[in-house]
């Protein structure tokens, strides 16, 4: 097993993605650096919680996702009552606005220490408290600031994984397992580190339900602000470790 030391030139910020794949013999999940691990729950556990919120707070409307979503504006398309349609729209737009900002200000999908990770998880913030404030004051424009911020926090995740993992739903995941549940049963070994890495994330999101759940029964909408806490948290620990790292493999 390598260290982290020894695995800091494979990490190093001017090497991408796909030279990280062939310097590791391929094995892309299976070298991971730990951070992806406790990033991936940290970002699954707030999308879980601003979805509790949503539930709760918004007439059940989802923002961590767009299925549901999707399938309402196929009714209200039946049975259309204006304000609604255009909520719908709204919600799915503001989605796709965060998706293109973070694809935007990232440009590239491959993995790389340095890139803006952490100005994204500041904007995802403040996007939660901007939604937090409009909430509070009875404004359903709240509802897009929330989408926007999951929406950018998807793109975040899919960019710095390689599009192989997304934190703010499910679906894709249990789909992932089950796949390799029946390679299993085929007898196909099993990547046992991307399991544990996918089961991380559905215990995050569901973790994360509960707390949204606690706190807006306790605090109504005031709740968004523990996850945008906590993006601001992750923002702050990804820039002192990508520092560090960055300074480990400066030529002497």
């Amino acid at each position: 097993m390598l260290s982290m030391s020894g695995m800091a030139p494979f990490f190093d910020s001017r090497i991408t993605w796909p030279r990280q794949i062939e310097a590791l013999g391929g094995c892309v999940l299976s070298r991971l650096p730990k951070w992806v691990e406790y990033g991936a729950f940290l970002l699954a556990l707030i999308a879980g919680s601003v979805n509790a919120v949503a539930l709760i707070g918004f007439q059940h409307q989802a923002v961590s996702h767009l299925s549901g979503t999707a399938t309402l504006i196929g009714s209200a398309l039946l049975n259309p009552i204006p304000g609604t349609l255009l909520h719908l729209i709204g919600i799915l737009l503001s989605f796709l606005f965060g998706s293109a900002l973070s694809g935007f200000m990232l440009t590239g999908t491959s993995l790389k220490l340095g890139r803006l990770y952490d100005v994204l998880l500041i904007i995802e913030a403040a996007l939660l408290l901007i939604a937090m404030y409009f909430l509070l004051n009875n404004h359903t424009s709240g509802h897009y600031f929330a989408s926007a911020a999951c929406g950018l926090q998807n793109a975040l995740a899919t960019t710095y994984s390689g599009a192989v993992v997304r934190t703010t739903h499910l679906t894709g995941i249990f789909t992932d397992l089950g796949i390799m549940l029946g390679g299993a049963l085929q007898g196909k070994p099993m990547d046992k580190r991307r399991a544990f890495l996918l089961l991380i994330i559905v215990t995050g999101f569901i973790f994360g339900g509960s707390i949204g759940t606690w706190l807006f029964h306790q605090f109504s909408f005031y709740a968004l602000s523990v996850p945008a806490g906590l993006c601001v948290f992750l923002a702050i620990l990804y820039r002192l470790y990508s520092s560090r790292l960055m300074r480990s493999v400066e030529p002497v």
